[in-house]
């Protein structure tokens, strides 16, 4: 991902084909060091195509990814009685009741920026 993201910045920067050179001076420049075979494959990669194209690809690519997510609900078997569940619906009332905490400005003095 570092080697990417370098790629990405020297493009946005305004260099339309970094070499391998210009992605290790960007990582260098925050004290990152790469092999030259990541520097290589991404290069061999994305040789000769257009960075829009590419980042249109993969969203395609990750909109037919599932994502997760999905409730899995738990249904009481059919010969049970109702005792089973009423403690299924007082726990999604418990589950509905949590309040999210709100964040503060108070992080013991440490910031991300300072």
């Amino acid at each position: 991902m570092k080697v990417i993201a370098a790629y990405l910045l020297a493009v946005l920067g305004g260099n339309t084909n970094p070499s391998a050179n210009d992605l290790k001076d960007i990582l260098a420049s925050v004290g990152i060091e790469a092999d030259d075979e990541r520097f290589d494959f991404l290069l061999s990669e994305v040789k000769g195509k257009d960075i829009t194209e590419l980042i249109a690809s993969g969203r395609e690519k990750f909109a037919s990814v599932p994502s997760g997510g999905g409730a899995i609900a738990v249904a009481a078997p059919a010969g049970s009685s109702g005792a089973a569940a009423a403690p299924a619906a007082a726990e999604s009332k418990k589950e509905e009741k949590v309040e999210e905490k709100e964040e503060s400005d108070d992080d013991m003095g440490f910031s991300l920026f300072d």
